[in-house]
């Protein structure tokens, strides 16, 4: 028989989502993000290929990036809207982890699993820095998926995607909570 661990098992069945937009300062030091990270990459890296890299933003990094984002919008013929979501995440953060997905050349791992790796680094960031007592939100946004602004955004080499943004600060004390899915009607039970 298995031995449980009753609050870890409480913490994942109880974690919620916190907007980022609701969060304020104090953001976690540098000293607590890389706790927070230490504890995040125990990921599978699949033969230590570790198919990611880490890029924490806070200060003035998220001005440049919001102006970024401006700018490539406008340049791509886009509407008030998508400047005002591309400049969102950026102009209200205040300390963000980006995660890029670095597959590595490999006969052994497929780009996939390297991918779905850089997908779990994403989700323990977000675990171990709720874990630690810090709001953390997993965003994405256009910015993140668009060449034109990642690739100078965060230099990405040309195998290279952003997997996610990791925002982490202050939560706000009464988040809403979402609604949650049914899970009988995504399960599957296969017995033969």
């Amino acid at each position: 028989m298995p031995a449980p661990d009753p609050a870890a098992f409480a913490f994942l069945a109880s974690r919620r989502s916190r907007p980022a937009k609701l969060f304020t300062p104090p953001i976690p030091d540098r000293a607590a993000i890389t706790r927070i990270l230490t504890a995040a990459t125990r990921v599978p890296d699949h033969g230590k290929l570790e198919p990611w890299r880490m890029i924490v933003l806070q200060g003035d990094a998220f001005k440049r990036l919001a102006t970024l984002a401006e700018k490539r919008a406008t340049d791509t013929g886009g509407d008030a809207e998508k400047i005002a979501k591309g400049r969102g995440q950026f102009d209200l953060g205040l300390c963000a982890v980006v995660v890029i997905a670095s597959p590595k050349p490999s006969d052994k791992i497929p780009v996939l699993e390297q991918t779905l790796s850089a997908g779990a680094l994403c989700m323990n960031i977000l675990h171990a820095a709720t874990a630690a007592g810090w709001g953390a939100c997993w965003l994405t946004g256009w910015p993140a998926h668009d060449r034109g602004f990642a690739e100078p955004a965060f230099a990405l080499a040309p195998q290279e995607f952003v997997a996610g943004i990791v925002h982490i600060a202050t939560p706000a004390p009464d988040a809403p909570d979402r609604p949650r899915p049914d899970i009988t009607t995504l399960t599957t039970w296969v017995e033969a």
